[in-house]
């Protein structure tokens, strides 16, 4: 029972902070250092649980995604692209190559040394100063709309996603703020980050699993799938209800909380 509680918990955690701008990484890693949940069963749990919540992404976006692929007629909703798809599957490419290549050689290092809750923490404050620039920097908006988006922001919104390879930083934040410093508005980095988190984590959980698979037992199979089932659930309300507030929902909150969330769990650190 302790096993699902553990599982319950780490799911509802996955699902909520996955794609908020908050570090999902750096909260599993905060987490399983309270839970006492570590070591490579934990580090395989964790990649399922996060394709719990990117399968729940990929429902959301399920039409936009089949229009990329060629598989629809997708419409945008928007006045200036409508009957038009001007996002592709370039914009996709150029927007995860930066991060999955530089992850791929820098994979070993970063496992190693900056998967520790102190590294984390760093992260989240770093992250959250960064997001309080994309916010407050004034840039002109040249993309309302996803479908305005050109190949060179792709690139730009792709060359920040680098930066969340550090665990804390946040992958949504570093691309969300990243999008608002390259032109972007709110809605439109919001949505792209989205979008581009499937194949990013597809890509990662795959490779992760595929070295970790051999800890995987039958007898951790209802566990996992607990993990699995809450963590898709929860990102799936979590998702949308972010996209419902885009408007009042802004960056700054999310910077402070994490500033918050690093004081209160270095003082657990310092005091354990």
């Amino acid at each position: 029972m302790h096993d699902y509680i553990i599982a319950i918990i780490q799911g509802i955690v996955e699902g909520i902070t996955e794609f908020l701008p908050v570090s999902s990484t750096g909260h599993l890693i905060l987490t399983g250092e309270l839970l006492g949940f570590k070591g490579e069963k934990a580090d395989t749990f964790e990649i399922i649980i996060q394709l719990g919540a990117i399968l729940a992404v990929a429902v959301i976006y399920w039409r936009r995604i089949l229009g990329l692929l060629g598989l629809s007629n997708f419409e945008s909703n928007n006045e200036d692209t409508a009957g038009k798809q001007k996002l592709n599957l370039i914009h996709i490419i150029l927007a995860c190559l930066p991060a999955m290549a530089l992850g791929l050689i820098l994979h070993s290092f970063i496992k190693t040394y900056l998967f520790s809750p102190y590294t984390v923490l760093a992260g989240l404050v770093l992250g959250g100063f960064f997001m309080l620039l994309g916010q407050k920097k004034k840039t002109t908006v040249r993309a309302k709309s996803i479908d305005q988006l050109s190949y060179r922001q792709a690139i730009a919104i792709g060359l920040f996603q680098c930066l969340s390879l550090w665990p804390g930083f946040s992958r949504s934040g570093a691309t969300i703020a990243g999008g608002l410093l390259a032109g972007a508005s709110y809605k439109a980095a919001t949505n792209f980050s989205f979008l581009i988190a499937i194949p990013m984590m597809f890509a990662a959980s795959g490779y992760e699993l595929l070295k970790s698979y051999h800890t995987l037992t039958a007898a951790d199979a209802g566990v996992f799938i607990t993990g699995f089932l809450v963590s898709f659930i929860v990102a799936l309300l979590a998702v949308i209800t972010f996209l419902k507030l885009l408007d009042r929902l802004k960056l700054a909150p999310f910077a402070y909380y994490r500033f918050g969330l690093a004081v209160v769990f270095l003082i657990y650190l310092l005091m354990s």
